[in-house]
């Protein structure tokens, strides 16, 4: 084996059949570059999984989804952990980098529904299921007199909960569906001009723990500059007004020609106060870029509305 190619790697993940998916899809890859390495999946439960019958943004957000695998590498079980990248805070704990994005699946929302074939369809008072803050402002602000209810669980039990008439319809993420091959169960897409992605969505990244260049430089054939551009414009927005699934944020960029056009909002649960942004520029300039968009935000109020979001959250948890 080439001295500078890895002879065992153990890639931490949930145990979800999606995160278990991109686990595999990694170890592939991995496989392909280093074909002499040993590499194992190590499956793992998170509190994010356990925790079902509250909605995420009040449990502890993002961050109850990567713990586990954090203390898996920071004990040596495990070399690297593989992640949903909008699962990921915004802030790292200390001792933990990402080391590669992969490219992006799809990165829109999709529309889930045994019975219509849209949100135009549905009549007043269907009940919607999601478990974003983001979706649901979006929703509420297009759709009031639709009833938006939390949505937890991985991918499968959300399609079960539809299935057996818990909802009407349903939001999840097209790239999960894609990448489980279920695109059958998407009845329509909603672009990003109807329902503007969250930061990272749809794209996968790899972490590792700090201090191991020889991890960094064996992941780095993994790393697809375009979305790493991008989703670094839209975590740039997300961390400049507290990054957690607590508020209803979305940030998404786009690159043609190497330039980037990135989009943001920010919003009250209730759709009835929204604030957005938008800019064209380089795309080697993503944190440039995020910082221009999060200010002209900030310029729209978008501090009044996330400080009423947080008054809000506050009052419900008393």
């Amino acid at each position: 084996m080439n001295a500078s190619a890895p002879n065992k790697l153990i890639i931490a993940s949930r145990e979800s059949r999606l995160a278990m998916w991109q686990a595999e899809h990694v170890r592939d890859k991995l496989a392909t570059l280093y074909p002499a390495c040993h590499i194992e999946i190590l499956g793992m439960t998170t509190r994010g999984d356990q925790i079902l019958d509250k909605a995420l943004s009040k449990v502890g957000g993002k961050g109850l989804f990567v713990k586990e695998l954090e203390t898996a590498m920071a004990e040596g079980r495990a070399d690297l952990a593989v992640h949903s990248l909008k699962d990921v805070p915004m802030d790292l704990p200390e001792g933990f980098a990402l080391a590669a994005v992969l490219e992006r699946e799809d990165p829109r929302d999709a529309f889930v529904s045994n019975d219509f074939s849209g949100l135009d369809e549905l009549p007043d008072g269907a009940v919607v299921g999601t478990s974003s803050l983001r979706r649901q402002a979006l929703i509420a602000a297009r759709y009031p007199k639709l009833v938006i209810r939390p949505l937890r669980g991985n991918l499968d039990t959300r399609l079960r909960k539809l299935d057996q008439g818990d909802y009407a319809a349903i939001i999840l993420a097209a790239a999960g569906l894609k990448r489980l091959g279920l695109p059958e169960r998407i009845r329509a897409y909603l672009e990003p001009e109807q329902s503007l992605p969250a930061a990272g969505q749809g794209a996968m990244a790899i972490e590792i723990p700090a201090g191991r260049p020889e991890l960094l430089a064996w992941l780095a054939p993994l790393n697809h500059e375009a979305t790493d551009q991008a989703v670094s414009a839209e975590r740039t927005v997300s961390k400049a007004f507290g990054g957690s699934c607590q508020i209803p944020l979305a940030a998404f960029a786009t690159i043609e020609q190497g330039q980037m056009h990135l989009r943001a909002m920010v919003a009250t649960p209730d759709g009835k106060r929204i604030a957005k942004a938008e800019v064209t520029g380089a795309a080697n300039d993503p944190l440039g870029l995020g910082e221009q968009v999060a200010a002209a935000l900030s310029n729209q109020d978008a501090d009044g509305i996330l400080a009423a979001c947080k008054a809000e959250a506050a009052e419900a948890a008393d």
